[in-house]
């Protein structure tokens, strides 16, 4: 299974590294974290929106308009799971404001969808059986050099909620890992440095060089 993080695919260097990844790793299903922003891909990608996406895109992926224009293989996870080579994968798109958190998603409006919400937070809460989480915001505790302290107490909560044995994050475009209870979490690289694949069998995460394009 290929895993991706951040593609910012919508410039065409990154786009060139995107699809160097999908063809070098030859996978036939993929997992991505979020800020892809292009979606007309190679193979079945499941992913989270994170905060740059073209919101029109994903509020109708987040509808079920799946048949969108310019979207191809592209399946958004929006505290939604889904079964893949034996795994429950399930993920929360957005990151947190806190101006936005306890507003109707309705209400958000512009770029302000890129947010969760706390609807969405108890939803992705009552998923059960969830062996990988993707969220683009990280859990407290991600040793990732940011100017800000890094770390969500709704991201920390979800993690003790579902208990999954692995937590993917986005957004940082670093690697680092840390443990949270019992949950591995890793941070992912940027997709124009690093792929990954995954071991649906045992959870084994591997880095790639993204070979160039």
């Amino acid at each position: 299974m290929l895993v991706l993080g951040d593609a910012h695919a919508d410039d065409p260097d990154n786009r060139r590294a995107l699809f160097a990844a999908y063809r070098d790793a030859d996978a036939d299903v993929a997992l991505q974290l979020g800020d892809l922003i292009y979606y007309d891909l190679p193979i079945p990608t499941y992913f989270i929106a994170g905060n740059n996406e073209d919101f029109d895109t994903i509020e109708a992926l987040r509808n079920g308009r799946v048949e969108s224009s310019g979207v191809t293989n592209a399946f958004l996870l929006a505290g939604t799971a889904v079964e893949l080579d034996g795994l429950r994968i399930a993920g929360l798109s957005g990151n947190y404001a806190p101006t936005q958190y306890d507003r109707p998603r309705p209400n958000l409006q512009g770029d302000r969808r890129r947010h969760f919400v706390r609807d969405d937070i108890a939803q992705i809460k009552r998923l059960e059986g969830v062996d990988v989480l993707l969220v683009h915001e990280a859990p407290h505790g991600l040793p990732v050099a940011e100017d800000y302290e890094v770390g969500c107490d709704h991201i920390d909560g979800i993690v003790d909620a579902l208990d999954p044995d692995l937590c993917l994050v986005g957004h940082h475009h670093q690697h680092a890992e840390t443990t949270v209870g019992d949950t591995r979490v890793v941070g992912l690289a940027p997709v124009w440095e690093r792929y990954y694949t995954l071991d649906p069998d045992t959870l084994e995460l591997t880095g790639h060089d993204t070979p160039s394009s």
